[in-house]
């Protein structure tokens, strides 16, 4: 469609104030919703999609799947409609850049950020997935970011909710380089092919590369299915271990092989950001160090020297001394050393034994593991090790007093009683719980999850005072302050409690109004002529007594009309003209009925009239009048012309 101007009115609702973007299906505009006051991202179908039942369908899923989901990292969907010949979704705006425009200018990203970042794509991904709902398009450019690094996942125009499948059997539904490998065969997909889009993505943070890239999305969609990924590492050697061998878990071609779930996922990242936090270098490996050569007995080769040459490899000596290379060549009395000398070795060896022992006595300890621990629990273990403990806390989405991270790591040596720094998460940090009374159900979660809340359960009341659908008051109340993440209770109103209609058929016009009244009703009054009850008096009412309506439903009730009266007039001797005539002026009809007659006199002529002349009748009944019809034959004794004279 062409580009709609600044300030035009989608709807008469949704005021357009910039353009956003465009996508393969629509374009987005920054509008202002001119009932709530509030900035909305407004979307609307490319004109050329809007007569394909498919596209419309597919545009009409994004908007169902998407307000299902009522979720801190997915976008809120508030309204549909269609406006000027094409279908529209508004939903939240969401300032900031998307995870691709991140990648772009600063990847690759630190690893604990690159973590914090996929754990909460993997929380909206769960969300949709608990609810039957597989995204199949996970990718940076439906990911948006804000400067505080929330994330919210957007953009559910090809989600496939529980089995129904829209695409065409064989199709691929997605984006070339995080299609998952049984995506790109265009077989059936399941959340596990979620799963492995939010590897590439996690692939793509840490490297700034995605891992497979060619110049057509038919050789990157071959890759998928047939290629082994490449090592993060090998785009950048800093990469954590652990970290690498997640992302190469969560990209394995075979789902079954994937991990299970969003759960699993979550897991392996938090404990993998539990061993970065704590210290552990990106990317250090285990070195391998020979072993010490231990020098040779002047007195000969003891069994821990020739052990020691054995057991070190090309790192001892392994040569004996020379004295020993043939004993042929020794001097006989050197061979029978005297006892003493025997002695002298001997204590030299253990000489050397104690200043060994002496000088690798340990004075260090083993510093235990205790990220992941409650800080009391953390304290007292590091304790019982001989280490002192000190606390240094930082604001963290994890639990309060659990511990993030320690200096020295779990399983490094320390002084004995050396002081180990613990970090120790001290909440997400206070927030005020925003006033969202007024607002409807829906709307009122989104403002809750903008300030970092979550609606845990919505309780529904009768209210005399606030409409229905709209939020009464929420537990914590407005102005509270709460950590961030803190669950919310709703409560929204079912408007006033139900009222019975009473029964005021048979009761006088104002009587009924009054009783009515009452109940708080509002009335509408319609008369009908009637002569079978009193002028004024109730003959119906709509809806009929004991209907429950809310207070300020209308009632319509039907009120008796009296019906006005005529006298007849007089027609003998006037033509049937004239009779029809003097019939319609005093309000009433004329049926008319021949008689055959033979005196010229009587052609045309009423003959008779019933009801007769001066009886009071019925506004607009008939009256049956007889009109002579000339004939030149009498007619046979006993017969009657159609109007009922005798022949």
């Amino acid at each position: 469609m062409s580009e709609i101007p600044t300030d035009a009115l989608i709807d008469g609702r949704y005021k357009v104030l910039t353009r956003i973007g465009s996508g393969g299906m629509a374009d987005v505009y920054c509008a202002e919703d001119q009932q709530l006051g509030r900035k909305i991202a407004l979307k609307l179908l490319h004109r050329r999609f809007a007569e394909d039942a498919e596209f419309v369908e597919r545009f009409r899923r994004e908007a169902s799947a998407a307000a299902s989901l009522q979720h801190p990292n997915v976008v809120g969907v508030y309204d549909r409609g269609e406006w000027d010949g094409t279908s529209y979704i508004a939903m939240e705006y969401l300032p900031g850049r998307s995870l691709k425009d991140v990648i772009r200018q600063e990847a690759p990203l630190d690893p604990l950020r690159a973590i914090d970042i996929t754990v909460q794509i993997l929380k909206a991904a769960r969300f949709a997935h608990r609810h039957g709902i597989v995204h199949r398009d996970l990718k940076p450019h439906n990911v948006m970011v804000d400067d505080e690094d929330r994330v919210k996942v957007t953009d559910f125009g090809i989600a496939r909710a529980g089995a129904s499948d829209m695409t065409e059997t064989g199709s691929i539904m997605g984006t070339a380089q995080y299609l998952s490998p049984e995506q790109a065969q265009g077989h059936a997909v399941s959340q596990s092919s979620d799963l492995y889009a939010v590897g590439v993505i996690l692939f793509e943070l840490l490297t700034g590369h995605v891992p497979f890239d060619a110049d057509s999305a038919v050789s990157i969609a071959l890759k998928h299915v047939s290629e082994p990924p490449p090592a993060p590492s090998a785009f950048d050697p800093s990469v954590p271990p652990a970290l690498e061998a997640i992302v190469l878990w969560a990209l394995e071609k075979d789902p079954a092989q994937r991990p299970a779930d969003a759960d699993a996922f979550i897991r392996a990242l938090e404990d993998a950001r539990d061993a970065v936090a704590a210290g552990e270098a990106p990317g250090q490996r285990t070195a391998i160090f020979a072993p010490a050569a231990i020098p040779p007995d002047p007195f000969g080769p003891t069994d821990e020297t020739l052990a020691a040459a054995a057991v070190g490899g090309a790192g001892a000596a392994q040569a004996p001394p020379p004295y020993y290379a043939d004993p042929a060549l020794v001097d006989p009395l050197e061979r029978r050393r005297p006892w003493w000398a025997w002695l002298l070795a001997a204590l030299a060896l253990a000489a050397i034994v104690l200043g060994i022992v002496l000088l690798t006595r340990p004075d260090s300890v083993t510093v235990p593991h205790v990220v992941g621990q409650d800080v009391g629990a953390a304290t007292a273990q590091l304790r019982a090790a001989g280490l002192q403990a000190t606390v240094d806390r930082v604001t963290s989405s994890r639990p309060v007093d659990r511990v993030l991270a320690q200096d020295p790591a779990g399983g490094d040596r320390a002084k004995d009683g050396g002081t180990v720094t613990l970090t120790v998460s001290k909440g997400p940090g206070p927030v005020q719980v925003p006033s969202v009374d007024g607002l409807r159900q829906r709307e009122a979660t989104a403002a809750l999850s903008d300030a970092g809340l979550a609606v845990d359960r919505v309780v529904h009341q009768d209210d005399d005072t606030v409409p229905r659908g709209q939020v009464i008051k929420t537990s914590p109340a407005a102005g509270t302050t709460v950590d961030r993440g803190s669950n919310v209770t709703l409560f929204v109103s079912n408007g006033p409690q139900p009222v019975k209609v009473p029964n005021v058929v048979n009761l006088t016009k104002q009587a009924a109004q009054q009783t009515l009244g009452d109940q708080g009703f509002q009335v509408v009054v319609t008369e009908q002529g009637s002569d079978a009850a009193d002028p004024g008096t109730v003959l119906r009412q709509e809806p009929a007594a004991g209907t429950e309506l809310d207070p300020g439903s209308t009632v319509t009730i039907v009120v008796a009309r009296a019906i006005p009266t005529v006298f007849v007039p007089d027609l003998a001797g006037q033509g049937a003209q004239e009779a029809a005539d003097t019939l319609t002026a005093a309000g009433l009809v004329a049926h008319t009925a021949h008689r055959d007659v033979t005196d010229p006199s009587q052609d045309g002529i009423v003959l008779e009239q019933k009801p007769p002349a001066g009886q009071q009748v019925r506004s607009g009944s008939a009256v049956r009048i007889v009109v002579g019809r000339l004939t030149t034959r009498a007619p046979p004794p006993g017969r009657t012309t159609p109007g009922g004279a005798s022949r």
